[in-house]
């Protein structure tokens, strides 16, 4: 594995080292030792999630508030413009913003520490997202950044005129303003 810095504190690209032939490919998708050394960190993860989404399909950006999930994550099938927030006030980030294209060919994965936001839109047909967390769903401490919001100008490279797909909690999500964040 390769791992390169984003600009947001603990915040990591991860290139997994891909072996492919005329068969296909194989690779590590995780390995505990190598990833608390590239990382230095020593997070456990709890639990797998994985997600099919259509185009145009946005989720986030989410957090959990009193039980924050650090997240590992990567796209199986499709494309994703995958954004994240450092929502951490003794961040020297805090407030940052950083964007990166997940998909299938490239098998990139981003590290996203506790302590962020998170969210992404599908700018294939359809995606596959998987992700392992840090700490289990707890819906009592989830919380949602409005996608749009004006202090965080997110590019979300989507064209004039489409309409984003979002669900009922991400149509409400707070201004970054109002939102409760970390110490």
């Amino acid at each position: 594995m390769r791992v390169e810095q984003t600009g947001l504190n603990d915040c990591l690209i991860i290139h997994p080292r891909v072996f492919g032939d005329d068969r296909g490919f194989f690779y590590e998708s995780y390995n505990k030792s190598q990833f608390d050394e590239l990382t230095k960190t020593s997070f456990n993860f709890v639990q797998d999630n994985h997600s099919k989404s259509q185009r145009w399909v946005l989720r986030g950006i989410h957090y959990q508030l009193n039980k924050p999930q650090g997240k590992l994550v990567r796209v199986v099938q499709g494309q994703v413009l995958d954004v994240v927030v450092d929502l951490r006030k003794s961040s020297s980030t805090f407030g940052k913003t950083f964007s990166i294209v997940l998909n299938e060919q490239n098998k990139t994965q981003l590290w996203v520490p506790p302590g962020f936001g998170h969210g992404f839109v599908v700018l294939s047909e359809t995606a596959e997202f998987l992700y392992k967390t840090t700490d289990f769903y707890s819906p009592a401490d989830e919380r949602c950044i409005i996608w749009n919001d004006h202090d965080l100008s997110i590019d979300w490279r989507i064209p004039g005129g489409v309409d984003v797909i979002l669900s009922d909690k991400d149509r409400k999500g707070i201004a970054f303003r109002s939102a409760e964040v970390y110490a």
